[in-house]
């Protein structure tokens, strides 16, 4: 039998500077977001104000999330719609339901 030798050489995916810099860019910022948050729940004492800045954030996190690293940003703006319009009317289903059921002051 023929013996064959293969000799593979290791290969490295080089991230170009442009996206390492783009991931760094949303690090930093997440990072900034997080941080006010445990600021604000140490500082603050529970009020419906601090439960309105903790839900705001998140929203402002969660659609950075979903605009990086679901790459919605670059998508057209009619999928855009088609997702955010849903997901508003839900959240204010929500906030209705809490409010006359008597949990949201």
């Amino acid at each position: 039998m023929a013996s064959h030798s293969h000799s593979h050489a290791t290969e490295e995916k080089v991230i170009p500077p442009a996206q390492t810099g783009a991931i760094w860019k949303t690090f930093w910022i997440l990072l900034i977001l997080t941080a006010i948050e445990f600021i604000i729940a140490f500082t603050m004492h529970a009020s419906s104000l601090r439960v309105a800045i903790f839900a705001g954030m998140t929203i402002v996190k969660a659609f950075y999330i979903i605009g990086e690293f679901m790459h919605l940003k670059h998508e057209v703006k009619t999928l855009i719609w088609m997702i955010l319009l849903p997901v508003v009317f839900v959240v204010w289903l929500l906030t209705a339901l809490l409010y006359e059921g008597g949990h949201l002051y």
